[in-house]
């Protein structure tokens, strides 16, 4: 048995995958520099073409469209250590519209408190997000890779999954009676969930169909993640960013395929160049 034929099992079995070193010391140590240099920002404020839109205050700051951040984040766009698995997961392959697309990336940083609640699950159907394999090929809508800058353990504010929730056809009861009330359940220690732990430099792989949310931080300190969810080609990003003239013009032609996967067709205008 390969260590591919292994992955896709537990990929399709859970849901996630951990992929263990998935960025060397020297990417790690460039991306942690950059979030030192991030400015201070009110929410909704933006730093070029970075805004911090934070999905929910108590759970951290979170600086969205992050990609325009500076080339270490360029870099994670198309990293060898997730790119052909998200190309095989989401990425439509053996179609007319394969290919991957950058829906939505974010930097996060969670200091002491905050959490963020379980939501999603393959009970809801949404095509955006939903988990679906199909004569042999993996047909996922969304693909994410939450990669770890700073080591996560217990009281680090990690991320709680529920394995096998993006095939369920029913919510957890737990979750399922909190929105009903619209009441949060703290750190939603639901039953049958588990928190994920990683190393500075690993990533966790896993259908955006899963059960997720993060567990509170009760140490001191940062607990710092880079967030960058794939779909296929034919999507947009989630919260209507447009990718930089700039940044498109100095990523490599592959980079710039996930984030354009299709020129905008305007007139007189062919394959970006004027005619």
């Amino acid at each position: 048995m390969s260590e591919h034929d292994l992955q896709d099992y537990l990929f399709d079995l859970r849901g996630y995958y951990v992929i263990e070193n998935a960025v060397d010391k020297t990417l790690l140590d460039q991306l942690n520099k950059a979030f030192d240099a991030f400015p201070a920002l009110d929410f909704g404020q933006w730093w070029g073409q970075v805004q911090r839109l934070d999905n929910n205050g108590i759970s951290g700051q979170e600086m969205q469209n992050i990609v325009e951040g500076g080339r270490p984040f360029e870099t994670l766009i198309d990293h060898p250590a997730w790119v052909d698995k998200l190309r095989k997961y989401c990425g439509e392959q053996g179609t007319y519209v394969e290919g991957l697309f950058l829906d939505e990336c974010l930097a996060s940083i969670r200091r002491s408190g905050g959490f963020f609640p379980m939501h999603s699950g393959g009970q809801d159907g949404v095509v955006r997000n939903q988990y679906r394999y199909v004569d042999g090929k993996f047909r996922c809508g969304q693909v994410n890779i939450l990669l770890a800058l700073t080591d996560i353990g217990p009281g680090d504010g990690g991320t709680r999954i529920l394995p096998g929730s993006h095939k369920s056809n029913f919510a957890h009861p737990a979750c399922r009676e909190a929105m009903s009330a619209r009441l949060s359940l703290g750190d939603e220690v639901v039953e049958g969930s588990i928190e994920v732990h990683l190393k500075a430099g690993d990533a966790l792989m896993f259908s955006d169909a899963l059960c997720h949310g993060a567990t509170k931080r009760t140490l001191p300190g940062e607990r710092r993640v880079c967030i960058y969810r794939y779909g296929p080609s034919w999507g947009r990003t989630r919260h209507g960013f447009c990718y930089s003239r700039d940044l498109l013009d100095r990523v490599t032609p592959a980079q710039r395929k996930i984030l354009q996967p299709m020129e905008p067709r305007l007139p007189g205008v062919f394959r970006g160049i004027e005619v």
